[in-house]
This record gives C-alpha cells, structure tokens and sequence, in this order.
C-alpha cells in the first residue's frame, strides 16, 4: 500500500516520465499497485515471473505493458540479461517516441456491444460532429471498468452507456462482469449520464460446454464457437431494473434511463432468438417502479438499434452536457 500511496502523491504534483518494474509475486504486486496510481498514457513496464498468467489482478484498468521474464528473478544469465535489455529498451522507446498534442475536446464515454453497436455508431458521429471526442468501450466486463476508472479520474464529461449489459453477467454468473460498482462513477461524480438497456438480454459465456449445469433448459444462442449467449428471464430483469433505478437515483447529476419498446439488443426484435415480451416488461416495469424523483425516463416505440432512438438518448446526452457547462 505504501508504494501505491507514494505514485498517488507524486502523481499529484507532477507527471512521472516512465516507470520500470521488476519482480516475482510479490514484487509484481508492490511494483503494479504503483503503476495503477499513475495516469493512463505514462509508460509503464513490468518485467514478471507471472506475465504469462492470468494478469487482471496486476493491470486492472491501466496501460501496464506486463514481460514475461522467461527465467526468475535471481541474478543475471544469458536469457535474463537479453530479456531485462529488451524491456529497457521498450521504456526507452515509449519514452522517445513522438506523442501527438493532447486534443482540447471534451470527452465522451460510451459502451457498446456488437449487438448495440449501430446505436452507439450513430451516437458517436452525432457527438463528434457536436465538438467532443467519444471513447468507446466494449461492454466486455474490461470495458466498463476501464469505463468507470476514467470517470473518478475526472477525465469524461459525459457517459452515453447505452450497453449496461455487464450488470447481467455480474448477476447470473456470466464471464463479463464488470464487478458491483459498475454504473456508479458518474452518479457519485455528478457526470451527466443517460443509460441505455441494450443488451441486458443476454449473459455470456464460452464455448457451450463451459456453461454451468444449472442452466440447463434456458435459451441459448450461439454466437460465435467461443461465446455462448443466454437468455435474462423475467425475474432476472426485475433484479436488473431495480439495480439500475436505485443506482440512477444516486445520481448527484443530471441523468436519464432510455427504454426501447421493440427490443434492448439486436437479437430482441420480433421473431429473433432472444425476442420475449414478458422478459422485457418486467425490465422496464422495475425500472420503473424503482427509479427516484430525480431521474427522468423516456420510453419510446422504437427498437434499441432504431435511428429516432440512438438519436433521442445521444441529444439528450449533449442537453445535459450544454447545461452543466453554464453553471
């Protein structure tokens, strides 16, 4: 903890140049827990015994470039020698290399799934073509925590998520949980926020084997040989929209809940794999009934993927935004 809180405060008052780690488990540990204090865009290397592994623990949401040390970290030899010298000069290189100059636009954070992915384009040329520099993140579980980091950072003026659907992998057990603080950051920060629904109809998993025998009988759909996909059940979206209406109403800024008639994904429309009416309702009914004062819900006859939709949730957005920026 000490090496973590030493980067924060030096990350304060001024920017490291580059950061070099060295190190087997617990040297990982201390050295990472440092880097992760640091901004996104300074470079950072880590020379590990464990970079081979799993690597999630250690880089968490930032840009650490993690080598493998092939060997452990006990002296020098022919293998750690050359190993050592080409992550030296991978630093070096980072820290020579040409950086373009900063951009002065505001940012904007989105979230998108391939099966949202038409609303958050059209979205995002609207919002670019209104002066901001939109930042996409794949609602893969990564995504939305990398999401939610750069907004405590202070770094995103506004959030069009159209993609909260991490919020069900994280209640059913699927494999792209984004963890229990996703959809938090903005409402804690007061960034203004319109939050979609797009594809909370689904749960993720991988190849069809690795589902879990428990869910057994449900609806499934296969996406790809690596991604299986399973139907959200009524009861499932009641849990869901209550989730969300009470993390809206947190909100110390202005926010939003956009809910789309004709389907949250592009597999719930009518007569597709993941079409089912009662599942939906009960979504939007918890939504609903769950949601404060504060938040303003607009429901349209439109499919989640529609035109008039993508453009009423990110018109919205920028009202919000335009207005945050006068007081």
């Amino acid at each position: 903890d000490a090496a973590a809180r030493g980067a924060a405060a030096l990350a304060k008052r001024l920017r490291p140049l580059g950061v070099f780690g060295l190190g087997g488990s617990a040297g990982t540990t201390i050295a990472t827990a440092a880097m992760r204090e640091l901004p996104v865009g300074v470079p950072k290397v880590m020379v590990s015994t464990l970079a081979s592994g799993q690597v999630r623990p250690y880089v968490g949401v930032r840009d650490i470039c993690m080598i493998h040390s092939v060997v452990d970290i006990a002296g020098l030899n022919r293998i750690s020698r050359r190993v050592l010298a080409n992550a030296a000069h991978a630093l070096i290189g980072m820290l020579n290399a040409p950086c373009e100059n900063a951009s002065d636009k505001s940012l904007i954070a989105a979230t998108m799934f391939g099966v949202t992915t038409p609303c958050v384009e059209i979205g995002r040329s609207i919002l670019e073509s209104a002066g901001y520099e939109v930042l996409v993140f794949h609602a893969t579980g990564t995504g939305g925590l990398t999401m939610e980091g750069l907004i405590r950072d202070g770094a995103i003026r506004g959030v069009f998520d159209v993609t909260t659907t991490e919020l069900a992998d994280e209640l059913v057990g699927g494999i792209l949980s984004a963890g229990s603080d996703r959809l938090t950051a903005a409402s804690q920060y007061g960034v203004p926020q319109v939050i979609g629904v797009g594809a909370l109809d689904m749960v993720n998993f991988g190849p069809p084997k690795t589902v879990p025998p428990k869910f057994e009988g449900r609806r499934f759909y296969q996406h790809n040989p690596n991604v299986t996909l399973m139907r959200t059940t009524p009861d499932e979206n009641d849990t869901l929209g209550k989730e969300i209406a009470l993390k809206a109403s947190a909100a110390r800024g202005p926010v939003a809940i956009y809910l789309p008639m004709r389907g949250v994904s592009a597999l719930d429309r009518e007569g597709d794999a993941f079409w089912w009416p009662e599942a939906d309702r009960a979504l939007f009914d918890s939504i609903r009934l769950w949601s404060g004062p504060n938040v303003s819900i607009v429901e349209m006859d439109a499919h989640i993927n529609d035109s008039a939709f993508a453009k009423a949730m990110v018109f919205g957005l920028l009202e919000m935004v335009e207005k945050t920026k006068r007081t």
